[in-house]
């Protein structure tokens, strides 16, 4: 018959209730932490796997294209990073061709430049907020131990003040402040994983986009060699 109001008293909502202000303040942070954490994987996760699939279809119409200026017009004017570096490759052919002298070797390495700086500004474009499940991930553990050195500091206080060190009077406190400990490592350890798993994503879609450069920065050089 005793167990039960054991049970109530160490439940989660209990804990907070009877936590001090400042753990409190602790717990509710890394509450948040957590719910952006998952706002964060929901969005990012499922953002990346569309423009992964995306990406992959456009680079298949691109390589039946016959008439890259009439795929420039259409396919080409999206907002899929590789039509942002397929755009940047066809902006360059066209400002350094449109003299009457071609410098090949220049008109080369700007372009190898134009759709570097591209693939560059989309990925950056891409990991925007993926610092912060970094962040989280590192700082959580370490703010709910904040709250778990606090809490024992007061529970200490607590049995200075009653001179009464018996496990019922030592145990709620201590519950409490190891609570801050077990939500830290529920905003860190989805963050931590996600962080691993999203930047896996984010390196293929870089590395597909320089080997799309790469294949396109090699059909404008072979074009330059016809013009000669």
């Amino acid at each position: 018959m005793t167990i039960a109001p054991t049970e109530s008293l160490l439940s989660p909502v209990t804990l907070f209730m009877q936590a001090d202000f400042v753990v409190k303040a602790v717990m509710i942070g890394l509450v948040l932490a957590s719910i952006w954490t998952w706002t964060i994987i929901l969005a990012h996760g499922t953002r990346l796997r569309k423009i992964s699939k995306a990406n992959e279809a456009f680079e298949r119409e691109f390589w039946k294209a016959e008439d890259i200026d009439r795929f420039y017009d259409g396919p080409g004017r999206s907002d899929l990073p590789s039509a942002k570096v397929f755009s940047a490759g066809v902006s360059e052919w066209r400002r350094s061709t449109k003299g009457d002298r071609i410098d090949r070797e220049g008109t080369r390495a700007r372009l190898a430049t134009s759709m570097g700086v591209a693939v560059a500004a989309e990925v950056d474009r891409l990991s925007d907020r993926l610092n912060i499940l970094a962040t989280i991930g590192s700082v959580a553990p370490f703010v709910g131990l904040f709250g778990t050195v606090w809490g024992i500091m007061k529970s200490f206080t607590d049995i200075a003040a009653q001179q009464n060190t018996s496990l019922g009077v030592v145990a709620p406190g201590i519950a409490e402040a190891l609570f801050a400990t077990a939500l830290g490592l529920f905003a860190a350890i989805p963050a931590v994983i996600a962080y691993n798993r999203l930047t896996h994503v984010l390196n293929r879609i870089e590395a597909r986009l320089h080997r799309f450069a790469d294949g396109f920065h090699a059909t404008l050089s072979r074009e330059l060699e016809v013009e000669g």
